[in-house]
């Protein structure tokens, strides 16, 4: 019998906002001393009222809006009651039956889309450290800051399409500037909701799966449950409703505990916070929220795709470095630009260059430059090179003022120091030529010094060939040039015709 898991994504993402969520502690994610940004509304001290961040709330609809959600005029707050350790109230303040958004549409890049249940926000908890004595240490810096969760449909097919979810989820974050999303730093937390059926039957018995914080570990979590489930099933054994975790080491799920369902957490409205009601005077006015969306990922790639003729893979690097990408148009622009001067002027601009000179940007980009700026942990805006020097870079190679061996040369001198590539060029010997008036003078010389090969090569010996196009290279440097190898065979071949 076939089986078919059925696969529903639950994602948290701490959201990039100067202050907690219901405090003016700072939202700091990058402090490293433990317990320094608190105060006693984020302990929940007896006595404190909490005060919710709008800014928060503008950050939740504006992914409402990107998604195609129906975004709430009006929304509450809700308790949701159960103890953690690192939960200072005992209770989180969350939202049920009121969320800030509802419904919309996650574009794959494979074509297909996934729906979304739900956006609503929280706050959340602190963090527990163990140390190598065995003590287990809380720190509440994190604890009270914004926390987006957003709940997918059960549309999710497998293990591939829920890590290509999560990774849409993260650009489209980063895209709006609401989080940083890294899943490292635990910024971004995946649930996976797993169940396995026999075809035609519906739905499993669902197993959720906690706190996944890699890719690779919710594609390989997601994978191992489908697999033991069917195993499971197949053998005639029952799947038990429960939560597990994804053991890294041991590369397995492990049971944790009961699936704990709504009732259990005992929601009530949170009576210390009033509703938010959307688009009263002075309030938050929806359509300026929506008016500030960016072009999203999905209308990016469509665009680098049409616009430059790129492949898929380079388009992808480019989705996931938008500092990159954004080096690249401008750069691009460059050369378009130079590419119209030249028709202009009566130069050789053909399609042809034109397809080469954008190849050879997005090599050197992709491939040279990129790794110098990875070989030297340089980021992005520490960069000494500008767009429009490493276009000039691109264009003297089209024109074969300098050899694929000299631009890496000289990229590399213009990473370390800055500057204009034909001054460097110049300067440091690696311009070269194809002026064949400045060859032929070269050649001149050569065949004077060097009567017997020059002599032997027009009767036919074709092993004095490359020692008269080295004679010649060396010639020509004499003048501060250099030559291109190609034009100075050329010319030697013109001589034995």
């Amino acid at each position: 019998m076939e089986y078919v898991p059925t696969i529903g994504l639950e994602v948290h993402a701490e959201l990039q906002t100067k202050s907690k969520m219901f405090c003016d502690s700072k939202n700091d994610p990058e402090e490293t001393h433990p317990n320094i940004h608190i105060c006693p509304v984020c302990l929940g001290h007896p006595g404190t009222l909490p005060v919710i961040n709008m800014e928060a709330v503008k950050k939740v609809l504006l992914v409402g809006f990107a998604l195609h959600g129906t975004v709430a005029t009006y929304a509450e707050f809700d308790r949701k009651n159960y103890f953690y350790p690192d939960l200072p109230k005992g209770y989180q303040i969350s939202q049920y039956k009121y969320p800030l958004v509802v419904e919309g549409m996650l574009p794959l890049p494979i074509g297909k889309s996934i729906r979304i249940a739900r956006i609503h926000l929280e706050e959340d908890t602190g963090s527990i450290i163990h140390d190598e004595e065995g003590a287990s240490l809380v720190d509440f810096n994190r604890a009270g800051v914004p926390l987006m969760e957003l709940v997918s449909e059960p549309d999710v097919s497998s293990a591939e399409e829920a890590c290509m979810f999560a990774q849409e989820l993260q650009l489209i974050l980063r895209y709006l500037g609401v989080s940083r999303a890294r899943m490292e730093r635990g910024e971004m937390r995946v649930e996976a909701n797993v169940s396995v059926a026999r075809k035609g039957e519906g739905l499993g018995t669902k197993v959720e799966i906690k706190n996944l914080n890699s890719f690779k570990s919710v594609e390989r979590a997601v994978a191992y449950e489908v697999l033991r489930q069917e195993s499971l099933l197949r053998s005639g054994g029952k799947v038990v409703q429960e939560t597990r975790g994804w053991d890294e080491r041991a590369q397995k799920t492990v049971s944790q505990r009961a699936k704990e369902e709504a009732h259990d957490y005992r929601y009530f409205p949170e009576p210390d916070l009033p509703p938010l009601k959307m688009n009263l005077p002075g309030g938050i006015q929806l359509e300026e929220i929506r008016s500030v969306i960016p072009e999203l990922p999905w209308e990016k790639r469509r665009r680098l795709k049409d616009e430059y003729t790129l492949d898929t893979e380079a388009v992808e690097v480019f989705m996931r470095d938008r500092d990159m990408a954004s080096f690249f148009e401008s750069a691009s622009s460059e050369l378009t630009s130079w590419m119209h001067v030249s028709v202009s002027e009566g130069e050789k601009a053909d399609e042809t260059n034109m397809k080469k000179a954008y190849t050879l940007l997005r090599n050197y980009l992709i491939t040279d430059l990129n790794g110098l700026l990875k070989e030297k942990a340089l980021p992005w805006k520490e960069l000494l090179v500008t767009a429009e020097n490493f276009a000039e870079l691109i264009k003297m190679i089209v024109k074969e003022e300098l050899s694929s061996r000299g631009a890496k040369d000289i990229l590399r001198i213009m990473v370390e120091e800055g500057g204009d590539p034909l001054e460097l060029a110049r300067e440091r010997g690696f311009l070269q030529t194809s002026d064949s008036e400045v060859i032929l003078r070269a050649m001149k010389t050569v065949k004077k010094d060097n009567e017997k090969a020059f002599s032997d090569y027009l009767t036919g010996s074709d092993n004095t060939l490359q020692f008269l196009i080295g004679q010649t290279i060396k010639e020509v440097k004499k003048t501060g040039l250099g030559a291109n190898p190609q034009t100075v065979r050329d010319c030697w071949e013109k001589e034995r015709r």
